[in-house]
């Protein structure tokens, strides 16, 4: 069972990382990017996301960009 969650957190978060190599989004958008980018085959629920996100942002794979408001931080990856 581990081995499975720890599939499904790797695919996630490979989804993630293409969606914001392709420019800065907001969380909202980096779901939306990767339904556009499955052609609409996959549909993230955001409570699997938002995680992954801070998940992502924790082992400094990219870092949340400027913020429009405090509530609406942007994703963009970390330069190497």
């Amino acid at each position: 069972m581990d081995k499975q969650i720890d599939l499904l957190r790797g695919t996630l978060d490979m989804l993630i990382l293409k969606a914001v190599s392709l420019g800065p989004l907001h969380g909202y958008g980096v779901l939306l990017r990767i339904q556009q980018i499955s052609g609409e085959q996959l549909g993230i629920q955001q409570g699997s996301l938002y995680p992954a996100l801070y998940r992502l942002e924790q082992r400094g794979c990219y870092l949340p960009g400027r913020r429009a408001a405090k509530a609406d931080p942007m994703f963009a990856l970390r330069e190497a």
